[in-house]
């Protein structure tokens, strides 16, 4: 059964984490992936995630797919207890993932029932396809020959993220009106789409 916790900021929403998908989470380790976020000049959002997941009781480790083998990519997500995301450019992270081969490992644990966190762009590349973010990152200056947008297809739906939440009030609103046909599931900095089993269910913190 999938087991998927997707947000906009986790920092903001951590708190709601155990209760939405009922997984024990004390003690257990997570895959931490910040490649998404490597080449962004704003990272904070990383290292609060960490303090935020260590708060929890997790253990972090650190997988920054573009600087570990493949092997090593294999074994960490083999042998987590659950799998985190990191938030930064959609496009970079989901063409990194491919490279690496860490897209096929990660679709598999997840289908497998391993806990799947993802903080923003680690949210939408769960889509069938991640054009539609395309207003919401740039998708060329990292990316110069993406052409292939299909996501991770493990969600049928389109997570739009940090809805009127700054700086990014403006790119949500434009993602929304122009997908108006897709069906999004729209979060705030304060919501997370909780998916377990074939329940959607968007969460807010209180």
């Amino acid at each position: 059964m999938k087991k998927i916790f997707l947000c906009s900021s986790f920092a903001d929403v951590a708190s709601i984490l155990s209760e939405s998908v009922s997984v024990p989470l004390r003690g257990k380790t997570v895959a931490f992936i910040p490649t998404a976020s490597i080449h962004e000049e704003y990272t904070q959002y990383v290292e609060d995630a960490k303090v935020a997941l260590d708060s929890l009781g997790l253990i972090v480790k650190e997988l920054e797919i573009t600087q570990c083998s493949k092997n090593e990519m294999e074994e960490v997500l083999t042998n987590c207890d659950c799998i985190y995301v990191s938030g930064g450019n959609t496009f970079f992270l989901l063409q990194e993932l491919r490279k690496t081969g860490a897209d096929k490992y990660i679709i598999e644990q997840v289908e497998k029932g391993k806990l799947y966190i993802g903080e923003s762009a680690g949210a939408m590349i769960l889509a069938p396809n991640i054009e539609y973010a395309k207003d919401m990152d740039d998708h060329l200056t990292q990316t110069p020959d993406f052409t292939d947008f299909k996501g991770l297809g493990i969600v049928e739906f389109y997570p739009v993220v940090h809805f009127n939440s700054f700086p990014f009030e403006e790119a949500a609103q434009k993602v929304v009106h122009k997908n108006s046909h897709l069906p999004l599931e729209i979060i705030t900095n304060q919501q997370a789409i909780v998916v377990v089993g074939n329940s959607i269910v968007i969460k807010e913190r209180k």
